[in-house]
């Protein structure tokens, strides 16, 4: 009898001690310093680990430092400015060199954030920027030809991506030359991927037109029979949406698009969330990949808690959506810093695993990082 009473009591105090644990680490999971330390080894696992798919100014590395600009902006800490300004430095305040391709102008985020926050004259070179930029928007290329017959590229950003590459580059351009004329070229071309793109029926975007649907037997879907809608795809909108809204004049003339189409895509995105905390691969079809994904989770993230921050998306809702993302987000970071469970570079929904990173994925759990360090219980 004794012998049980001291079995069941052993039971109750490993269960009351689990209990604790799991306390502390939630708790642990939302403390300011705790997630500057996270953010922190990230970026120096990430720095002393480079990568990039074709150069050093591609789209990969200006993802990930937008994402170490966003966690500058937040923490003020200058080891994330220091990486900054030797990127730059390194690249010589370039883009990569295709000026059709929003991709490449991803990278100049970074530097115009560099020249805002350092307020040095001389520092950034912007002149390779502004070339870009003039030739991107207001010169012709074979994208811009709607007859070229080709029926996936036939816009400028044909491809989902291309909202979080090049708008919020041109948007902060704008807003740093006082140049009107960018934000407005900006908006022409955002609006012509959101006509040929964005779902109306399930508030998401398809990766490219390969995906929409045109009730032909060729239509792709999933093996449920639904739409193709790549988690990575809509989190590069969502999260390149609260990157725009962040600095758009409050007086622009189109920003009640951008602010409806940023609630309207967070009210399906968090529908989407899983039991985890994070979301599948395929949005509409997680079985075909059931493991949660980093990259897709933390532009989520960061876009949720973005508009929880300023006001857009009701605390209510998405406080508890974010907290259990954040957690999960976390729990993907490896002890060395290394951010894991990343889909590699692809244009639609892939598997990923443990040990599978990619700069933009440690740049997706930087800016998540960014906006849960403001949250305000």
């Amino acid at each position: 009898m004794i012998s049980k009473l001291l079995t069941r009591l052993f039971v109750l105090i490993v269960l009351a001690g689990s209990v604790s644990t799991g306390n502390v680490v939630a708790q642990k999971a939302f403390d300011k310093e705790w997630i500057k330390r996270k953010m922190i080894a990230a970026m120096e696992w990430q720095e002393a680990h480079p990568i990039y798919a074709v150069a050093p100014t591609d789209w990969t590395n200006g993802a990930y430092y937008t994402g170490v600009a966003r966690a500058h902006a937040a923490t003020g800490d200058q080891f994330f400015m220091a990486a900054l300004k030797n990127m730059g430095y390194q690249n010589s305040w370039d883009t990569f060199e295709r000026r059709e391709h929003a991709d490449d102008i991803a990278i100049s985020y970074s530097y115009l954030y560099v020249d805002k926050a350092e307020g040095r004259k001389g520092l950034v070179d912007l002149a390779p920027t502004k070339a870009f930029l003039d030739e991107h928007l207001f010169m012709d290329n074979k994208w811009k030809n709607a007859k070229n017959g080709d029926e996936v590229k036939n816009i400028l950003w044909w491809w989902c991506d291309a909202l979080f590459m090049a708008p919020p580059v041109i948007n902060l351009y704008a807003k740093h030359t006082g140049d009107q004329k960018y934000l407005d070229a900006m908006h022409k071309y955002y609006k012509e991927t959101y006509d040929k793109l964005y779902d109306q029926d399930e508030h998401l975007f398809a990766r490219d037109a390969r995906f929409i649907w045109k009730g032909s037997e060729k239509d792709i879907n999933e093996p449920n029979g639904k739409k193709v809608f790549w988690s990575r795809g809509n989190g590069w909108v969502i999260g390149g949406l609260a990157l725009i809204l962040e600095d758009m004049p409050e007086d622009y003339d189109h920003r009640d698009f951008y602010e409806g189409l940023f609630v309207q895509m967070a009210e399906r995105i968090v529908e989407l969330q899983h039991k985890d905390g994070l979301w599948r691969t395929s949005l509409l079809s997680p079985a075909s990949y059931d493991h949660g994904e980093v990259s897709g989770s933390g532009f989520f993230t960061y876009a949720l808690t973005w508009g929880i921050n300023n006001g857009y998306l009701e605390k209510d809702t998405y406080l508890p959506a974010v907290k259990k993302a954040w957690k999960a987000l976390t729990k993907c970071q490896h002890d060395d810093g290394m951010v894991g469970w990343v889909q590699n570079i692809g244009a639609s929904p892939e598997p990923a695993s443990v040990d599978s990173w990619q700069n933009f994925g440690t740049g997706a759990f930087l800016l998540a990082g960014s906006e849960i360090l403001k949250l305000q219980e």
